[in-house]
């Protein structure tokens, strides 16, 4: 016989998470039901969950009203199976912040074959929630100190939580939200981003949706990534997918210091300078990225500027590669330009690049004449070129000035810390 987990403060039995499968999903067909079960966590009981409320409804003691309180909300569970990342994005949670987190499972209500009967259900979760919130309240909690994190079908729970309280939530988190039944609705359907003070939503999709292009279903992890890792997710505010691809939505100075914003966890830290580029249109930014297609699906952006005089330079296209100390070199993947070069004075190109490269050694550059202006012994003059890192804004820049090349040449160049006029 196997024993319930206990607690080893108070001896009582902790709590666990709804162990659910395929017949729950079937006896669902005929007999449904919805049950809210929250589950507490805190440093103090990192791996033995606690009920919010005692039985004469007090609030548990480890829960700290003046503390920051994370509400973790799962999705669709077609088979009852628990999520495979819970006890992982727990871990890291309360890893990087001495905070309460509540896991709301709503397995039962949640885990059925009929999916539009799990649709109907959040808004009856999100009710049930908003009852316990208001009795945090009383106990001296602060809506402002309430950061939602909902997956899937939980993201359009926590929406719906922040309709009931007027959009007075402090955050919310949209990983992944569900699609189905939900898309092209009216705000008032689904998760929206008057919905809290502050709203952030991850999707992932191969074909490049809002927010982020990733394979599908990789939101969860990358935002535990965020947290546990030390890659800074940098992503490019952009009015379309193409139009990031095509290199028009690399200018992160206008984030002065910070950059532009951080996917993830750390969103927060941009609200106020989102919020200013936004003044006087509505408060919603659309932002853009790439990762890699493992964990932790790091990738480092660089931007190439490139000044020439006029005329010099016919329609043409620039690559280049990047060598560090230790001798790797890598060539990126480089988003397009839409503009041929004969029409800037400055071209920007943006790379994106697998490995950190920190102590670069030498910039290996190339220029391409079009096909039908092809000069084997044109040279071409660069006035200057600028290597900045857009995923750590921190580092010095590199340049090199004064630069000559020819057609289909690569040129290694060794750069220096640009001079403050040249930056």
């Amino acid at each position: 016989m196997i024993l319930p987990k206990r607690n080893l403060k108070n001896k009582r039995p902790c709590l666990e998470f709804s162990q659910l499968s395929v017949k729950d999903s079937f006896r669902d067909l005929f007999i449904p039901k919805i049950e809210t079960i929250l589950m507490m966590y805190t440093r103090n009981n990192l791996n033995c969950a606690e009920p919010l409320f005692e039985r004469n409804n007090s609030l548990n003691v480890n829960f700290n009203t003046q503390k920051k309180t994370v509400w973790l909300i799962h999705g669709y569970r077609l088979v009852g199976s628990v999520p495979s990342w819970l006890q992982n994005f727990l871990r890291i949670l309360l890893n990087e912040e001495d905070m309460n987190v509540i896991v709301v499972d709503w397995s039962r209500g949640a885990t059925t074959f009929i999916y539009n009967r799990a649709v109907k259900n959040t808004r009856k979760v999100a009710v049930s929630l908003s009852v316990h919130i208001k009795n945090l309240l009383k106990h001296g909690a602060s809506l402002d100190n309430f950061h939602f994190i909902g997956v899937s079908l939980g993201a359009h729970i926590s929406g719906f939580v922040g309709k009931i309280f007027h959009g007075q939530l402090g955050r919310i988190t949209g990983l992944d939200p569900a699609g189905p039944r939900f898309s092209r609705k009216p705000p008032y359907s689904r998760l929206d981003y008057t919905d809290a003070k502050f709203v952030d939503v991850i999707h992932s999709d191969s074909n490049g949706m809002k927010f982020i292009k990733c394979n599908h279903q990789r939101a969860v992890h990358l935002f535990m990534a965020s947290l546990e890792t030390n890659c800074n997710f940098i992503s490019f505010p952009c009015p379309s997918y193409k139009d990031y691809t095509a290199s028009l939505c690399m200018d992160c100075d206008c984030f002065k210091e910070k950059s532009c914003p951080q996917l993830g966890y750390q969103a927060n830290l941009f609200k106020d300078v989102l919020k200013e580029r936004m003044e006087g249109r509505p408060l919603r930014t659309t932002v853009f990225l790439d990762t890699s297609g493992t964990y932790p699906f790091c990738t480092y952006y660089f931007v190439l500027s490139i000044i020439v005089p006029d005329k010099t330079m016919m329609d043409g296209s620039f690559s280049f590669k990047l060598l560090n100390q230790l001798g790797m070199i890598e060539e990126p993947r480089l988003y397009e330009k839409n503009k041929p070069v004969y029409k800037l004075q400055e071209i920007k190109i943006l790379a994106q690049f697998y490995n950190d490269f920190v102590n670069i050694s030498s910039i290996g550059l190339t220029y391409f004449q079009s096909s039908n202006l092809q000069c084997s012994t044109c040279t071409y003059k660069i006035r200057s070129l600028m290597l900045k890192s857009l995923t750590y804004p921190e580092r010095p820049p590199l340049c090199r000035y004064n630069i000559v090349l020819k057609e289909r040449e690569e040129v290694f160049l060794n750069p220096n810390t640009c001079t403050p006029k040249n930056t």
